[in-house]
């Protein structure tokens, strides 16, 4: 399905705050990616799993703790540094965005959806823009980057769409609430784990940020709550 995009020009006032919510996103991923770095680290080294939560309360003392070798602790000193200081940056950004923006009409319902607070409504809000521009559901979920772009033809991939089509944005910020959601929502994680199943991690949990997206672009257009029968049925 091809993304539908109606020229949209962001209000010159919103733009600051909606650049500084995209640098959130950003500094979120490099969190996670030194989170799972360590947590790596650990079950290579160590034959052992360590939970994100417990990662995340660490201090760079507690790498000569858990790892012998000096290498190792430098390696896991530096993931938990870089943790460390994310969390304050990204602590800082969301603090300053919700001393100066609220929600919106039909937007304030987005906080009904599974894994999207305040500041992820926010993301959500000032991306998609005025969700009328988009006819259907699936004109949406195509910009938010969460439908495939693969051309199948006799059971045999021909090629790919544009996979840069779309708002990268908001694919980051529904991938965000889906991982959130995952281990927060009982039915949402025997979604995901349904599809892990059949199919690999990265793309179940696409499968269950697409679910997310689905369910906003009605909350959005409707001004309705969320229905976890109608999008997890």
């Amino acid at each position: 399905m091809e993304y539908y995009l109606k020229g949209y020009i962001y209000p010159k006032e919103e733009r600051a705050v909606r650049d500084l919510l995209r640098k959130r996103l950003l500094l979120v991923r490099q969190k996670t990616a030194h989170i799972l770095s360590f947590k790596n680290l650990v079950s290579r080294n160590l034959g052992r799993q360590m939970k994100r939560d417990e990662v995340i309360k660490l201090g760079e003392e507690d790498a000569e703790k858990i790892f012998s070798n000096e290498h190792i602790v430098l390696s896991g000193k530096a993931n938990i540094a870089a943790i460390q200081f994310l969390l304050i940056r990204i602590e800082k950004i969301e603090k300053a965005v919700l001393e100066v923006v609220k929600l919106k009409g039909n937007y304030k319902k987005l906080m009904t959806v599974p894994g999207i607070g305040k500041i992820l409504a926010l993301t959500i809000m000032f991306e998609t823009g005025d969700i009328k521009r988009f006819p259907k559901v699936g004109n949406y979920v195509s910009y938010c980057r969460l439908v495939g772009s693969r051309r199948v033809s006799n059971g045999k991939q021909k090629g790919e769409g544009n996979r840069k089509n779309g708002n990268k944005y908001l694919s980051w910020a529904y991938v965000e609430a889906a991982n959130f959601a995952l281990w927060h929502y009982p039915y949402i994680k025997k979604y995901y784990q349904k599809k892990t199943s059949k199919t690999n991690k990265i793309v179940a949990i696409k499968a269950v940020a697409h679910k997310l997206a689905r369910a906003s672009y009605y909350v959005m257009k409707d001004e309705v709550v969320f229905d976890p029968k109608r999008a997890f049925s």
